[in-house]
């Protein structure tokens, strides 16, 4: 389930992962990347505590370094999505764009 997390409030965030929980959703994700926002630490935190261990987390979105990525994983990311994946792999920044 993509939540889209960049046009939602908090109270918002809560209801869609309990739903996406209730409906058995094996991930909820952040955003599509379209939004203009992407992941944050604090929306991950909130995902992940909402969700617990039952559905994964995949952080996406505005992802461009290998920090970015460790950070949402320290809070609570399962998955990453990232368009700059190899650049972070090798320990480079994307750019804005992604690419």
């Amino acid at each position: 389930m993509i939540i889209e997390t960049a046009l939602l409030t908090d109270e918002e965030k809560i209801k869609a992962c309990i739903i996406s929980k209730n409906a058995k959703a094996d991930f909820v994700k952040t955003s599509t990347g379209f939004s203009g926002g992407g992941a944050t630490v604090g929306d991950i935190a909130l995902m992940k505590y909402v969700v617990g261990s039952t559905v994964g987390v995949k952080a996406s979105g505005g992802i461009r370094t290998r920090e970015d990525a460790e950070a949402m994983v320290a809070y609570g990311a399962d998955r990453i999505g990232a368009s700059a994946s190899v650049k972070i792999v090798k320990g480079e920044s994307g750019t804005k764009d992604g690419y």
